[in-house]
């Protein structure tokens, strides 16, 4: 990356391109980068030529300046280059510095493109990948704690670092954790109960009581179908599950299959109606209350959100209150994610799954890891492979990588129907379940929580649904991003989140922002004081599982569902 404005014309990764180890780059990443490198329109790539020739002249004295400090330069403001190997070594500091100055070249110049908002969103996106990606400290020949890493350990630490590789290659995807340390059900996913329902799309667990009372009206959790369960349960004392059973609610989850060929045809439709719909009319009938109080996170949020339109327009009311976290209802601003969406690319899923097939979850969790590659990939490269070192265990990266396929019909339509048409938002647009959708018609009482900095459902994305549910609602911001927002205990007392005057939702999020008051610690507390209100009185808790013959016993939690692996 020696001149940035030639590198900028030919930095485009064909699909397929080879990564810094030699090998390919994963899908959908290579395929996906391609074509969010072309601009919408189709036409070349222009610049403002004042502003163009305002960098070059930037750029020329920058370059002066380094190229006079010579060997005397420091790489500053960028921790992979902070350590003191990088800042003795003379000619890895030079280089780390030139590379930091060509990268903010390189960041200006896609910010200074010209054209619609997509297109320039694209190009930054795709520029960013390639500076990521180019980084000296990701090549051995260029990193000089890797080297004298192996200088010290007599290059023990190349030969684990090889090792660390070729166990990658093997499983087929890069650690991020030591998998070994952790079994779901044994040290994650620990919270007593019981499958007391299953069908070909998911089993329903109910959680064992831990107050001497419940509240009578029931709560639902559906979480995203793209991941497992437990993250809602990952150790008791960061568990939301356990959380709201403290808290005195009869508990209920979805725990969805890990779809294989069976599932191949699978449907949106089919999630909705047998999936979520269902879970909700078995969580009644085995509490025997007329309403439920639910709960969805991330697109197991949106799939809550259909149900509730569905059953809207049935005149069925089911539901009495909905908790929604990091929820797209409205998908007008998806964050870094719309660089990809586009009608051909949309048209390019249909056509792949127009006879059914699966949608690998290896694929989609190598895309929303490109989505922060310092932090999610290249962290890891230098230090399994680079480096020779083992990644710690950790419950949340642990779960991270137990990946969960897709049908790829329920996919596609989710593609176009949500993110490129953004069809649940317009009344009588889209049919889900036979029944057209009107969101205005779903009137219950709604809690909706944003992440500050979620880089999957930015905080715009989950505001805007304010402006969607028409019944009694309330917005809560939390700190951190898509899943450390969520998983914020109470008890940690870590953290912020933020609440603004009652029925107070101007139009654009950063107004509410603007008019918000900060609250040290969990918004859990803030929730849960939200909720009881809505679970009804008091019932001695249940002393048995499920509803006799009805409703048996199938299993101990967390079920079998949860424990298969996904298969391509």
């Amino acid at each position: 990356m020696n001149n940035p404005f030639a590198a900028f014309s030919h930095m485009m990764p064909a699909a397929g391109a080879a990564n810094p180890f030699g090998m390919a780059m994963p899908t959908p990443w290579a395929s996906d980068m391609a074509d969010a490198f072309k601009p919408s329109n189709g036409q070349a790539i222009q610049f403002d030529p004042e502003r163009l020739a305002a960098l070059q002249n930037d750029y020329t004295q920058a370059a002066a300046e380094l190229w006079m400090q010579g060997l005397n330069a420091k790489p500053q403001g960028d921790r992979r280059f902070a350590g003191e190997a990088w800042q003795n070594n003379p000619m890895a500091a030079f280089s780390a510095a030139s590379y930091l100055l060509n990268a903010r070249t390189l960041m200006a110049l896609a910010e200074a493109v010209q054209g619609d908002a997509k297109t320039r969103a694209r190009v930054s996106f795709a520029v960013q990948q390639w500076i990521d990606a180019s980084a000296p400290s990701n090549f051995l020949a260029f990193n000089a704690e890797a080297q004298q890493k192996a200088i010290d350990t007599q290059g023990e630490s190349i030969a684990k670092g090889v090792a660390n590789l070729l166990h990658d290659i093997r499983q087929g995807h890069l650690s991020m954790t030591d998998e070994a340390v952790f079994e779901v059900g044994k040290n994650v996913a620990t919270s007593e109960g019981a499958v007391v329902f299953e069908n070909p799309y998911f089993q329903l667990i109910e959680y064992k009581p831990l107050t001497a009372k419940v509240f009578e009206r029931p709560f639902l959790l559906v979480p995203p179908s793209i991941n497992k369960f437990y993250i809602l349960d990952l150790q008791p004392e960061n568990s939301l599950i356990r959380y709201a059973v403290e808290q005195g609610h009869r508990t209920f989850v979805v725990s969805w299959r890990n779809p294989d060929e069976s599932l191949s045809k699978a449907q949106w439709d089919d999630y909705v109606e047998d999936a979520v719909i269902q879970a909700i009319r078995v969580t009644r009938e085995i509490t025997g209350a007329p309403t439920i109080n639910a709960l969805g996170f991330c697109v197991g949020g949106t799939m809550l959100a259909s149900a509730l339109g569905v059953l809207a327009a049935r005149g069925e009311e089911l539901v009495n209150s909905a908790t929604f976290l990091t929820t797209l209802v409205d998908f007008t601003d998806t964050g870094v994610l719309d660089v990809f969406i586009d009608e051909s690319f949309v048209k390019m899923r249909e056509k792949q799954f127009e006879q059914g097939g699966l949608m690998p979850g290896r694929d989609l969790a190598t895309t929303f890891s490109f989505l922060r590659p310092n932090d999610l990939v290249w962290n890891y490269v230098v230090g399994n492979y680079l480096k020779g070192e083992s990644p710690p265990p950790f419950d949340l990266l642990y779960w991270n990588g137990d990946s969960t396929n897709l049908p790829g019909p329920y996919y596609a339509w989710y593609l176009r129907n949500m993110y490129l048409e953004n069809n649940l938002i317009k009344p009588g647009k889209t049919r889900i379940c036979g029944q057209k959708i009107d969101m205005g018609k779903i009137k219950i009482p709604v809690y909706l929580y944003g992440s500050r900095e979620d880089h999957i459902v930015p905080i715009g994305g989950a505001y805007a649904s304010t402006q969607v549910f028409k019944g009694k609602k309330r917005f809560v911001m939390g700190a951190s991003g898509h899943i450390a927002g969520v998983i914020n205990p109470a008890s940690k007392g870590k953290r912020s989140f933020w609440t603004a005057p009652a029925n107070h939702f101007p139009a654009k999020a950063q107004d509410w922002i603007d008019s918000a008051t900060e609250h040290k610690g969990s918004w859990w507390t803030d929730w849960a004081a939200w909720l009881k209100p809505l679970a009804g009185k008091q019932l001695a808790a249940p002393k048995q599982y499920g509803k006799g013959k009805t409703y048996p016993v199938i299993e101990p939690a967390p079920g079998r569902y949860v424990k298969a692996k996904a298969k391509a």
